[in-house]
């Protein structure tokens, strides 16, 4: 299985490379790695360092928390940060937070050797679902602790399968997992890994910094005004639709913030023609020409987790394609939340959504009604919200809960 695994991976990379032709995301995945060893050598130096992995963007911020509270608490250690995608490398390579960022050298046995013997680090943190065998097999031999932190398992995962055994066994080579939920402690310890503590989800963590950091936006404060207000994050065309005919069939007093996951000229453009009420774009956008405006349509990235403080419901995009997008920030600013069907992968969703926090909808017919009760009735929308934001705060926590073990272990 080994042989097996070394050769998919080898795949992997001829394809990747084939790829980088014409695929910008793979160029940028093979040039980033061209002379990784050599950056390494020239710039990591001989001192105590935590080698902390994120697979791309979202297991970044996910660890984040857990990153800055080991930067904060524990200087003599220096940050050692890589990724595996270059969206999330390539975003985050200037991070301040961390002392050096690199790519991950694909996963080989030379590789894995090479990389651990010149970073030498005193532990590593794997972030959620990253499990490289050859990396934390050579840890393991090196007597060097690591750690997954966030870690999500599901039973239709390979590690459950009867002919998972090969991959059982990396789980093996953890110090100690850091789970999510109670069913991923469960799965765990039926195979016999019983070094496991149930610590939560960093991101909830990680949501309640966003929010305390959120600047104001004084455009968005005069749009709003008195009227209740939907904050549309990162949504794509299906959601567009169905938001633009609700948008358009609603006559109550609403205000609508659209904040398109795609934010290139052209896709800004098609949402305006379609767009019957009175809109503006934020680039156009001032405090003279902005308040009578029904639709606010978000032509720039990086300012969502600000603008939920105007909100008073959030939808959240996504629910017609791979998944929902990030709900966390929106809850915590304690807004009710809607989204479409494609939510039963993420844990805070589901929950939300028993506790009535959260409302999913299929059809036009649904988000009717779904959204209608919130905007219409005032106490609904508040009570929803208040679960909402209760909820993130009482998931919080993760973070010194995976702290004070992994450096209690250390002494």
């Amino acid at each position: 299985m080994k042989y097996i695994y070394s050769a998919g991976l080898h795949i992997y990379y001829l394809g990747i490379l084939a790829a980088s032709l014409f695929n910008q995301k793979a160029r940028l995945w093979i040039l980033g790695r061209k002379n990784v060893f050599r950056q390494i050598r020239e710039s990591v130096k001989n001192e105590p360092l935590i080698w902390i992995h994120a697979a791309s963007l979202g297991e970044f911020e996910q660890g984040r928390p857990v990153i800055e509270e080991i930067k904060h608490r524990y200087k003599k250690y220096k940050i050692l940060l890589t990724f595996f995608s270059p969206s999330g490398y390539e975003i985050r390579r200037q991070y301040n937070g961390a002392d050096y960022v690199f790519y991950l050298p694909l996963d080989t046995r030379y590789n894995a050797r090479r990389f651990i013997g010149l970073i030498n680090p005193a532990m590593a943190i794997f972030i959620k679902y990253e499990f490289w065998y050859h990396y934390i097999h050579q840890l393991y031999k090196s007597h060097i602790p690591v750690y997954l932190i966030s870690g999500i398992f599901r039973p239709d995962q390979i590690f459950f399968r009867f002919y998972g055994c090969w991959f059982r066994k990396m789980l093996f080579y953890f110090s100690h997992l850091f789970v999510q939920t109670e069913e991923s402690r469960l799965l765990l310890k039926d195979i016999k890994i019983n070094n496991v503590t149930l610590a939560g989800d960093t991101r909830f963590d990680r949501v309640l910094q966003i929010a305390s950091g959120t600047r104001n936006i004084r455009v968005a404060q005069v749009f709003k005004g008195d009227s209740p207000c939907v904050v549309a994050g990162s949504t794509w065309p299906p959601d567009e639709n169905f938001l633009l005919e609700f948008i358009h069939a609603y006559n109550g007093q609403a205000k609508f913030i659209i904040a398109p996951h795609e934010v290139h000229d052209d896709h800004i453009r098609k949402i305006i023609r379609q767009l019957k009420k009175p809109h503006i774009r934020f680039s156009s956008a001032h405090e003279d020409n902005i308040a009578d405006k029904q639709v606010l349509i978000i032509d720039n990235i990086g300012m969502l987790s600000s603008l939920y403080r105007y909100g008073d419901i959030a939808y959240i995009g996504g629910g017609f394609g791979n998944g929902i997008h990030n709900i966390l920030e929106a809850a915590t600013f304690g807004l009710p939340i809607i989204f479409g069907p494609n939510y039963s992968k993420f844990n805070e969703a589901v929950e939300l959504i028993r506790l009535g926090g959260a409302l999913s909808f299929n059809t036009m017919e649904e988000l009717n009604i779904n959204l209608k009760q919130w905007l219409d009735f005032r106490e609904a929308r508040l009570k929803a919200g208040s679960i909402s934001k209760n909820f993130v705060h009482k998931k919080a926590g993760a973070t010194e809960t995976i702290i004070n073990r992994i450096f209690s272990e250390q002494k």
